[in-house]
C-alpha cells in the first residue's frame, strides 16, 4: 500500500472534512462501491495527497477544477504523476465540470478504467 510521512497523513485527515463540491458529490457515489471497487478519499502518497485512490486498481483519481489550470499547477501535477508512475499507480484526471454536469458518466468512466487496470 502506498502511504506518506506522518505530516502528510495528518494533512490528509484534515482535508477529508474540506472536500470541494465536486469531490463531495463524487465521494457520495464512491461510498456505494461502484463496480465493487473501494475508494479512499484524500489518500496520502509520499509527499502528495490524492483526491481519491482505488488500491485494488492502483489508480489515483484527481478532480481537476480551476486550480489546475495554471502553469505552476501543471508542473506540480506532472511531478505528482511521475512519482505515482514510479510507484505503479496510474492517474485519471476528471474535470470538476463533468462531475457536476454528468455524474453517472464520470463514475462509469472511473469504474471502466479501474476494470481495465485489473486486466
Amino acid at each position: 500500500m502506498i502511504t506518506g510521512p506522518a505530516d502528510t497523513v495528518k494533512r490528509a485527515r484534515q482535508l477529508r472534512s474540506e472536500l470541494s463540491l465536486p469531490e463531495g458529490i463524487l465521494w457520495r457515489e464512491f461510498r456505494k462501491r461502484p463496480g465493487g471497487f473501494k475508494f479512499r478519499r484524500q489518500h496520502p502518497a509520499g509527499n502528495y495527497i490524492l483526491d481519491f485512490y482505488c488500491a485494488a486498481a492502483r489508480l489515483n483519481i484527481e478532480v481537476d477544477g480551476f486550480a489546475h489550470d495554471s502553469i505552476r499547477a501543471a508542473k506540480s501535477d506532472a511531478a505528482r504523476s511521475h512519482f505515482l508512475r514510479s510507484q505503479g499507480v496510474a492517474t485519471l484526471r476528471v474535470p470538476a465540470k463533468i462531475v457536476l454536469e454528468n455524474l453517472e458518466a464520470a463514475v462509469a468512466r472511473i469504474v471502466e478504467v479501474c476494470g481495465q487496470r485489473l486486466g
